[in-house]
């Protein structure tokens, strides 16, 4: 059991089993599946403020969603620290090189440490990827209504358009930002 744990799970068991989740949130819990919503549910639990945004029952509609993205924090630390694989993530050779030409050296972590460390933070494209990115990506969820979990696998799941829109964006901002936007950074 541990050694199935330890191992990347294929693409065919890992995503029937997120895709899973959805319809059954929905019909034992009666919700639909998504995460960015927290960040509201988090400050209107937090701050003490007036603004209609954030004065709503949020215990009522937002306390499940909060303890689910705990489940999730908590679940990755855990991972992160008991199932923890040692060896280097397995890249693709290919991958390797297109990172390389890069300028990215450094791909024994799972993310590149020239861009998303503290030390990479002290430098403009660290800065403009960590900052910048986290700004464009909190304000895309917000601006489409949700983010890639909740358009992606709940909204693509109910057959709604403006989800395939917003994941059609999410989809060629990221094209974007790996071919055009990166080389120009790095």
């Amino acid at each position: 059991m541990l050694d199935a744990l330890l191992q990347p799970w294929p693409w065919y068991v890992a995503g029937p089993l997120i895709g899973l989740m959805v319809p059954l949130l929905l019909l034992v819990g009666g919700r639909a599946f998504g995460v960015s919503a927290n960040l509201r549910h988090l400050c209107a639990a937090t701050l003490p403020t007036r603004l209609p945004f954030l004065r709503y029952d949020w215990r009522g509609s937002g306390l499940w969603n909060l303890t689910f993205a705990l489940g999730i924090v908590l679940g990755g630390a855990f991972a992160a620290t008991v199932l923890a694989d040692p060896d280097p993530v397995n890249l693709a050779a290919a991958t390797v090189a297109h990172l390389r030409s890069l300028g990215i050296e450094d791909l024994s972590g799972l993310v590149p440490a020239e861009l998303v460390s503290w030390q990479a933070l002290g430098t403009v494209p660290g800065l403009l990827v960590i900052v910048g990115g986290g700004f464009l990506v909190g304000f895309g969820a917000r601006y489409a209504g949700g983010c890639t979990s909740g358009h992606a696998i709940s909204g693509l799941a109910n057959l709604q358009v403006p989800s395939l829109v917003a994941v059609l964006g999410f989809f060629a901002g990221g094209l974007l930002l790996t071919y055009v936007l990166l080389p120009i950074l790095l």
